[in-house]
């Protein structure tokens, strides 16, 4: 009967190891996923910022610059004494519209505020992901750090050579959204 006691034990002595193991192992695993997602997520938001901000540059550019042409254009107008004067404003007029036809039938929704809308929304939803990827990575190693610290997991942890995850706490500047005025 003894010997049948002490057989049950270690048969749960050995399965509780099993499973401590195991559990160890899938918290180690969920935590490096998890940090590549981050990663995978930190570059996408540099990517997508740099190609945002680039497109948002390049129409808004091109909007202020047909703007500011445009008032001169008006200006010019107003000023203008000669026939030479309206003609040459009359070229430009000509010139600067065929600039706008082409740029519309390229980009036909061509219009900065939505375009700033989009890199808005895009940023947020990247820093969304971030901070759920963030979230995920911080309960998995509490978790991980919690069993570790705790009798009798720590046992299997310490013979296994399983050690303690850190928190991420990005710093002040990285958890700022990044400015994107130009």
């Amino acid at each position: 009967m003894v010997r049948i006691i002490f057989v049950l034990f270690l048969v749960a002595v050995f399965l509780y190891i099993v499973n401590s193991y195991n559990r160890f192992q899938q918290l180690k695993n969920g935590a490096e996923a998890t940090f590549g997602q981050i990663k995978v997520a930190l570059k996408k938001r540099l990517d997508m910022i740099s190609q945002l901000v680039d497109t948002v540059k390049s129409h808004a550019k091109f909007e202020k610059g047909t703007f500011e042409k445009i008032s001169a254009l008006r200006s010019g107008v107003a000023q203008a004494e000669t026939p030479d004067d309206i003609t040459n404003l009359e070229n430009e007029t000509r010139k600067l519209l065929g600039s706008i036809n082409v740029t519309v039938e390229n980009y036909p929704d061509l219009k900065t505020s939505t375009v700033v809308l989009e890199l808005t929304q895009a940023i947020q939803d990247i820093e969304n992901e971030i901070s759920r990827h963030r979230y995920t990575y911080n309960n998995i190693a509490q978790e991980m750090n919690t069993k570790i610290d705790i009798f009798p997991s720590n046992l299997v942890a310490s013979v296994f050579g399983f050690k303690k995850l850190s928190y991420l706490e990005f710093e002040t500047e990285i958890e700022k959204r990044p400015d994107t005025s130009w």
